[in-house]
């Protein structure tokens, strides 16, 4: 590894709560297959919607400090010190705190069944005195839904219930007693000693009846989760360069799989701003079809079987049920919709504003007809075979991308102004390359002569309109001077990774990059922070052109950038701060992406 930069972040900056918020660098995450809880370094579980990542958030105060609702767990003493980490090849995340008195563990995790996921959300806090006392205090808060509805304590005579409009949770603790009732909040403190245990249970459903556990069942319950994740690990096969940020990665990426169809969410959180002058807050609580094209290239290199088959049939299925075009993502039950709405809620550190919902859904994206065709043309290189209906449904998008790429779209960017996307026709070209090679495979019919003449047509418009002879580099598209780091992808699909991929690089480097971080294209710079795909785009690109070493120490540079338990979100500012959705997939497959790039590009020259 290289040394630290000036540039590169400290695990260990100051995050004291301001407000009521902390920094974005500051979350770690656990999940359980449905849904997602993010921990601040402070103990707070500040983001937490039950049942589903999509379901309205009970635990939300990272985009609403003050009504949002959270969990707290932390020893009282201000000058406690923390440092956590997730146990190996698990999402569950252990924090120590280490006080004048003594030292203690707490291990969070969502909990997992005998069979994997339960049927309903289990968050799991077990205390564990380590040394000497430390007087803790904790407490939860239910929100209000972003605004839209008031939590109430329910008398049942069973335990502690809280409604709030159809979500229920329950409160179920072992040790943390006396408990303060203030309404619907529950606070208190409590002592620990060495090897002492003390457990917090929160569990909640939607629109059904709550299942109560047993306290003295939690840690039973917390190893059988630990175990769960292990078993996974132990099926993961990656020992190249970066294996640690890699399996990291992978296991991050296991958070946003949506099990009950194997859709693959962008993130789990919502409105986290790309920018601290605001306006740029997204919902990416949605499975996008090109970060499923990057999965399933990750989880096959892998081995991972049941992941690889469950995106591919459920990306294949929506599309095959809508039947309507070429959507770029959907709802993560396959639902379509582009309706938005604004909730009246201040959004992280009040940049709002905080949304429901995505309006690019109804955009016309040329490129994602070669993020559909990687993903199956993955899928049957990994020596899978494709159904009738599945090769009949590539047929028709692979006909869809001769009759198509000629339009304008809106790029890869999702933008409002529809241009002629260099890398939206290359997307088309990708598509029919893949679909000449399952034709050639015989897993698909059709006109393979027809798709091989457009496909020569896209390089001789590429080459014709998306070439700047006189500043030597693709450009965004025809008539514009700007330059696109989506172009970079197409150094790993193969498109070119010629001289003038070589030289586009070199340019990029020159205009878009900030020590190891990158801009997504020109003349964003005063709009949004650097975008953390781009920069491992750019080192797979580099190794992709002859340039492995230049790949390797940026590899190096951009592997340091992650927080202290290895997640990334969408972008880094130039100072260091984590901006946008976190933990954000695409960051993460293209850490992925880049190691196996690299990896596979030094083998082949060795």
């Amino acid at each position: 590894m290289t040394e630290r930069t000036r540039d590169t972040p400290d695990a260990t900056e100051n995050e004291e709560r301001t407000d009521g918020y902390v920094p974005l660098r500051s979350y770690g995450a656990i999940g359980d297959g449905r849904t997602v809880a993010l921990i601040a370094r402070d103990g707070r579980i500040d983001w937490l919607p039950i049942p589903a990542m999509d379901s309205p958030p009970v635990f939300a105060s990272i985009v609403d400090a003050e009504h949002g609702g959270h969990v707290a767990l932390r020893p009282v003493e201000d000058d406690s010190e923390v440092s956590r980490a997730y146990m190996p090849g698990t999402n569950v995340l252990v924090t120590t705190w280490t006080t004048p008195s003594g030292k203690v563990t707490v291990t969070d995790a969502m909990v997992t069944g005998v069979a994997g996921r339960l049927p309903w959300a289990e968050v799991a806090r077990c205390v564990q005195g380590v040394e000497g006392t430390v007087e803790m205090e904790w407490a939860v808060v239910p929100g209000t839904l972003l605004n839209t509805a008031e939590p109430k304590r329910l008398d049942t005579g069973n335990g502690t219930v809280i409604g709030i409009d159809g979500v229920t949770i329950a409160i179920v603790e072992q040790g943390f007693d006396p408990v303060h009732d203030d309404g619907p909040r529950f606070s208190g403190r409590f002592v620990t000693a060495e090897d002492s245990k003390h457990i917090l249970t929160i569990v909640g459903t939607h629109d059904e009846p709550i299942f109560m556990p047993q306290p003295e069942n939690a840690l039973a319950a917390m190893d059988r989760t630990i175990a769960n994740w292990e078993a996974w690990s132990e099926e993961f096969s990656y020992d190249g360069p970066w294996s640690e940020a890699v399996q990291r990665s992978a296991l991050a990426l296991k958070l946003l799989i949506y099990a009950p169809t194997g859709a693959i969410a962008a993130a789990p959180t919502t409105s986290l701003p790309e920018d601290r002058t605001g306006g740029k807050n997204w919902d990416y609580r949605f499975a996008w079809v090109r970060d499923l094209s990057y999965t399933v290239h990750a989880l096959a290199r892998f081995g991972l079987r049941e992941e690889t088959h469950a995106a591919v049939s459920w990306v294949m299925r929506t599309i095959a049920e809508h039947d309507e075009g070429m959507p770029i993502f959907y709802g993560l039950d396959g639902s379509k919709t582009d309706s938005v709405e604004e909730r009246d809620v201040p959004g992280w550190n009040g940049i709002g504003p905080v949304t429901i919902g995505n309006r690019a859904g109804d955009q016309l994206q040329l490129g994602v007809w070669g993020d559909v065709f990687a993903i199956l043309q993955q899928y049957v290189r990994a020596g899978n075979v494709l159904d009738r209906k599945t090769a009949a449904v590539l047929q028709r998008l692979a006909d869809d991308a001769c009759h198509r790429w000629e339009e304008a779209d809106s790029g890869m960017w999702e933008l409002e102004d529809t241009q002629h996307y260099v890398t939206s026709k290359i997307g088309c070209w990708q598509a029919l390359d893949a679909a000449v090679e399952l034709h050639d495979a015989g897993m698909i019919d059709g006109p393979r002569d027809k798709w091989i003449e457009n496909r020569e047509l896209i390089e001789q418009w590429v080459s014709d309109n998306g070439w700047d002879e006189e500043r030597g580099h693709y450009v965004m598209y025809p008539g514009s001077d700007a330059l696109d780091t989506s172009i970079l992808l197409h150094a790993m699909s193969a498109f070119d990774r010629g001289p003038r991929m070589q030289s586009t690089i070199r340019a990029i480097e020159e205009q878009l990059q900030r020590g190891p971080l990158v801009y997504r294209y020109s003349g964003i710079e005063d709009e949004e922070s650097p975008f953390v795909a781009c920069s491992f785009w750019l080192a797979a690109a580099m190794a992709c052109t002859g340039r492995l070493d230049d790949a390797r120490t940026l590899m190096d540079e951009m592997v340091d950038q992650a927080n202290d338990v290895g997640i990334f979100s969408e972008m880094i500012s130039e100072d260091g701060a984590f901006m946008g959705n976190i933990p954000q997939g695409l960051s993460h497959l293209a850490l992925i992406q880049a190691a196996l790039t690299i990896e596979e590009v030094a083998a082949d020259g060795a």
